[in-house]
């Protein structure tokens, strides 16, 4: 006897906090273009300078996102269960900024980014509310960036 399906993509998308309340359509648009990945502690999830072609859905887990200056690594920020990862897809040259390694187990959903434009241009209201949504995100990301640069520049 088997047990349930597990949820699809587009069900997991619907549950997720950063994507919970978009119009179906989309969510049904992400899901059929994402699939479930899980990392084990220690593993990229991406990597700084190539290229950004999926965003990622955070189920379960924890990421950091790190630079590399000089001769070392700096967290800047760390990401978890309901947060979207991966925004360098959206401004060229489309390629990563930083790398993203799990500290822990993680699951997450990888939404090709290329269908997330075509339904932007399909359905640009849908769009507009994902950025929308999406705009704080990197206003917080910058923010907690230039925290981690300053406290690391004063402990140098």
């Amino acid at each position: 006897m088997s047990g349930p399906a597990p949820p699809s993509p587009t069900a997991l998308l619907a549950a997720h906090d950063f994507f919970r309340g978009l119009p179906a359509t989309f969510l049904a648009a992400a899901g059929g273009a994402a699939s479930e990945r899980a990392f084990r502690a220690g593993e990229f999830l991406l990597r700084e300078g190539r290229p950004a072609d999926q965003c990622f859905a955070i189920l379960d887990g924890k990421v950091a996102l790190e630079v590399f200056s000089a001769d070392r690594r700096l967290t800047v920020q760390t990401v978890g269960r309901g947060e979207l990862l991966g925004w360098s897809w959206l401004v060229s040259p489309h390629r990563w900024t930083l790398d993203a390694i799990a500290v822990k187990p993680t699951r997450a959903l990888a939404i090709d980014v290329a269908a997330l434009w075509s339904r932007f241009t399909a359905a640009p209201t849908e769009g507009y509310e994902f950025l929308l949504r999406l705009v704080p995100v990197l206003a917080g990301r910058i923010q907690a960036m230039e925290m981690q640069l300053f406290e690391a520049h004063d402990g140098v």
